[in-house]
């Protein structure tokens, strides 16, 4: 008598690859899971390792270090971190002279706790520093102010230093007892007019009154908007009063000035206009029908006030606005329109060197005429 069927028989045929294979997925799903386990311990211990070496990367002894001169490799010899020797490189990049130590404050990837650290081995060369009057020996003091936000008065302490009013912060701003709010309005009146250069604009800002402008005044240093310009391309008159200032000047004006014909004034009008205004007397190069002899002779007679440029929110202005400008390519255009609806906008033009938008030269160029509004309101 048979054990099973013929029909029992056949069935066991096929059954027992099945399980056979089962079997053998089986095993092969257990040695994966077993190498993938191994795998992610070795890429967390050398996670680990590579952590250390940061750890041991930080602690550098902090060495002395120039801001103005010291190269990418000396300044992280010097032990700074990565982000903030690449950030004082890139500033460097863009005409930045930092004239007192506050000036790092201001670097990308700077905070209060790195700046502390790093501030008493910052060298300024003499060259670099700011002016006598600015270099006295002042002294800590203390001052009791009104605190309309809580009805009492607080004391403050005024920081022994001077500082540049273009880059200062809105935190240091708080210490000579403003607000945040009034340290943020001050801020944003001084990017979009294109900088404080002088002590009656900075008192003209509606936030700021008489006793705190006079306790801050000895300790500014106001920066020069045609420093960046060599000695012997800037204006030679010494009327200011006398020379025409090219962001206001109407073509009349223009036509005044020693080596400037109707056909030119209509070259640096429309220019004028595309840009949002000219920063620097040297952007006239820019332009074909002013030749370099005729430069010379118009850098004697015209002068160039910064404050007059017409910014833009890179973070929202239109296509039409972009598209309009001389030093946004359609390459960078289309990098613009597209990462801007991918990222939200940007908070600083480093980011948009980063993402291949503009290059350092280019961005070097256009970044006076930006503004990285974070809302719409803003």
């Amino acid at each position: 008598m048979d054990l099973f069927s013929r029909e029992q028989t056949r069935g066991l045929l096929y059954l027992i690859p099945i399980l056979l294979l089962i079997v053998m997925l089986s095993l092969v799903i257990e040695r994966d899971r077993d190498l993938t386990h191994d795998a992610l311990q070795t890429l967390m211990d050398g996670s680990g390792a590579e952590g250390a070496a940061e750890d041991a990367a930080a602690e550098i002894p902090l060495k002395e270090f120039n801001p103005n001169s010291d190269s990418y490799e000396i300044l992280r010899q010097a032990g700074l971190p990565t982000d903030i020797a690449v950030g004082i490189v890139r500033w460097r990049n863009y005409g930045k002279i930092f004239r007192i130590k506050e000036d790092l404050a201001e670097v990308s990837g700077m905070n209060d706790s790195i700046y502390a650290q790093i501030k008493p081995y910052i060298v300024i060369e003499e060259q670099y520093r700011i002016t006598p009057r600015q270099e006295r020996n002042f002294q800590p003091r203390r001052t009791t102010i009104s605190d309309s936000n809580h009805n009492a008065n607080r004391e403050i302490i005024t920081p022994a230093e001077s500082f540049t009013i273009d880059t200062v912060s809105e935190e240091y701003l708080m210490r000579w007892g403003l607000s945040s709010r009034q340290a943020q309005v001050l801020i944003n009146y001084r990017d979009r007019t294109g900088g404080i250069h002088n002590e009656e604009k900075l008192r003209s800002c509606y936030v700021l009154d008489s006793v705190v402008a006079d306790r801050m005044i000895e300790y500014i240093v106001f920066t020069n908007p045609t420093e960046s310009l060599p000695s012997e391309q800037l204006p030679r008159k010494e009327d200011k009063s006398e020379r025409v200032e090219i962001n206001r000047a109407d073509s009349a004006a223009l036509v005044s000035v020693d080596g400037i014909g109707a056909k030119s004034a209509g070259v640096i009008l429309r220019y004028r206009e595309l840009l949002g205004g000219f920063y620097s007397l040297e952007q006239l190069r820019e332009l074909k029908i002013i030749t370099e002899s005729n430069f010379e002779r118009i850098l004697q007679e015209i002068s160039c006030d910064s404050c007059e440029i017409r910014k833009i929110d890179i973070n929202f202005a239109g296509l039409k606005n972009l598209a309009e400008h001389p030093y946004i390519s359609d390459r960078a255009l289309r990098r613009i329109v597209k990462l801007r609806q991918l990222k939200g906008g940007w908070s600083r033009i480093e980011e948009m060197i980063d993402d291949k938008i503009f290059s350092e030269e280019e961005a070097k160029r256009l970044v006076p005429y930006l503004r990285f509004g974070h809302s719409a309101t803003e």
